[in-house]
């Protein structure tokens, strides 16, 4: 069911979003609906062979939260 949501946004991040959404030939709406979808995934991404290959080569800091920098990285994607 498709349900119409009103959001307020900054002016300019709206029009580099429509750019964006031009660009990649997909509605604003389409857009926004993947980004909500992504974020509130409760799944972990399957990590393919060659992924699983090199886990280890990096070092994270202890610290490092999984999550917030999974978030971060779409939040950069998608605006």
């Amino acid at each position: 069911m498709v349900t119409k949501l009103t959001l307020t946004v900054e002016k300019a991040t709206i029009e580099k979003a429509k750019s964006y959404a031009k660009r990649t030939g997909r509605s604003l709406s389409e857009l926004v609906g993947k980004y909500l979808e992504t974020i509130t995934l409760d799944e972990k991404p399957v990590i393919s062979s060659k992924l699983k290959g090199i886990v280890g080569a990096v070092k994270l800091p202890d610290d490092f939260d999984e999550e917030t920098a999974i978030r971060e990285y779409f939040e950069n994607k998608h605006l």
